[in-house]
């Protein structure tokens, strides 16, 4: 069964809110084992009955030696899924590849779609995108990234193109540059939520609508914040808890609202939540690792808030002083990542966009991990 309000995204059609992955495989920040995969599974099929048909992940899914463990578990699901032939072959798989420092040409970038491809048995890709831009560290690099999106797509290894964590101009500058070498840029994914919904966000979200691309919310609970399961004094362990230090303090009108909106709808702070991000022209992929997530997130289709509802949110939203953290090379989460790891960090041992994307320490910074990465795409050492 489908939901009502399945949206275009250049030549696929989705399910209004996505499913993403990036815990599938992640044990420094997430807890992932083996064990679990069973029930990810169950979690797979139970979104795809239930009308969901887009899942993100990404070529750095994962820990360590599990990087690439969300696609292939994706691929393995897709491949043992019991329903309709119709129904699996509906499923759209928006995978993004990393703009490691190895991956100079777009040649190497046609590499790691192809790599991504194999991992998960797949004929073609759904959604290829970029993780991130290298425009503020490495200007060079982007354009042979920039070329590597549009000779997958022309090699037909992909069905639609897009982006991740870009800004408003490089977001023009790519829709152009594509535009001109007759590729469409379907997606953008950004941080968008209560907690991200800043002038830049707003900014994106208007070049979209106005270039006719379509924009994915990730992280619409905030990592977590916004589930109301956690308190200043009920942080998460790892990583995650630095950065809910910081910000929980200052949600309280938030958070108010939040549970007052869900209490009188009978729905849930998450669900309100990520209806939100829906109701503002956006697709959601909140993230799942169990069942009972799962079915949550479920309950933020089928609704709408009303216009009220939503002022009073976006009024809440305003008076709560703290923001999500957007890009580490813009606060003091670095500061705080050279102090916990011991070492001033170079950009370019920066695997990922935001903070929360970097790898275990002594694994990704140390050059065995990249000399791995390389070889595992066929490259040799640099």
């Amino acid at each position: 069964m489908g939901f009502p309000g399945q949206v275009k995204m250049g030549p696929l059609t989705v399910s209004p809110m996505g499913f993403g992955t990036w815990a599938w495989g992640n044990q420094l920040l997430w807890g992932y084992q083996p064990s679990m995969d069973s029930q990810l599974q169950q979690v797979f099929n139970l979104a795809v009955e239930n009308g969901i048909n887009l899942f993100d992940t990404a070529d750095s899914y994962g820990t360590g030696r599990l990087n690439g463990q969300s696609e292939k578990l994706l691929g393995k699901f897709i491949r043992e899924f019991q329903g309709e032939k119709r129904i699996r072959d509906e499923i759209v798989i928006a995978t993004k590849f990393a703009a490691y420092p190895w991956r100079l040409t777009s040649g190497q970038f046609v590499q790691a779609c192809r790599a991504s491809r194999d991992r998960m048995q797949i004929e073609q890709i759904g959604i290829g995108q970029l993780h991130w831009s290298t425009a503020n560290y490495a200007p060079p690099q982007e354009l042979a990234l920039w070329n590597g999106l549009v000779a997958m797509y022309e090699k037909g290894l992909v069905k639609a193109v897009g982006v991740s964590n870009y800004g408003p101009k490089q977001l023009v500058k790519i829709h152009d540059y594509l535009k001109a070498r007759g590729v469409p840029l379907c997606s953008a994914q950004v941080q968008f939520s209560l907690l991200s919904m800043g002038e830049d966000q707003m900014e994106i979200k208007n070049i979209c609508d106005s270039l006719d691309i379509r924009l994915i919310s990730y992280s619409p609970l905030g990592l977590g914040m916004l589930t109301g399961k956690y308190t200043p004094a009920r942080l998460p362990q790892g990583p995650r808890g630095l950065l809910f230090k910081q910000i929980l303090p200052g949600l309280k009108p938030l958070l108010v609202s939040l549970r007052e909106i869900a209490e009188k709808r009978c729905k849930t702070i998450p669900q309100v939540a990520v209806n939100w991000c829906i109701c503002k022209g956006t697709i959601p992929i909140p993230g799942v690792k169990t069942v009972k997530q799962a079915e949550e997130n479920l309950g933020a289709l089928g609704w709408r808030l009303s216009s009220s509802e939503l002022l009073q949110l976006d009024y809440a939203a305003q008076e709560s002083p703290q923001r999500m953290i957007q890009n580490i090379f813009q606060t003091n989460v670095l500061e705080e990542t050279e102090r916990l790891w011991g070492h001033k960090l170079k950009k370019t041992e920066i695997v990922g966009a935001e903070f929360y994307q970097l790898k275990e320490p002594g694994d990704s910074l140390n050059p065995a991990y990249a000399n791995r990465e390389k070889k595992r795409e066929g490259w040799s050492n640099m």
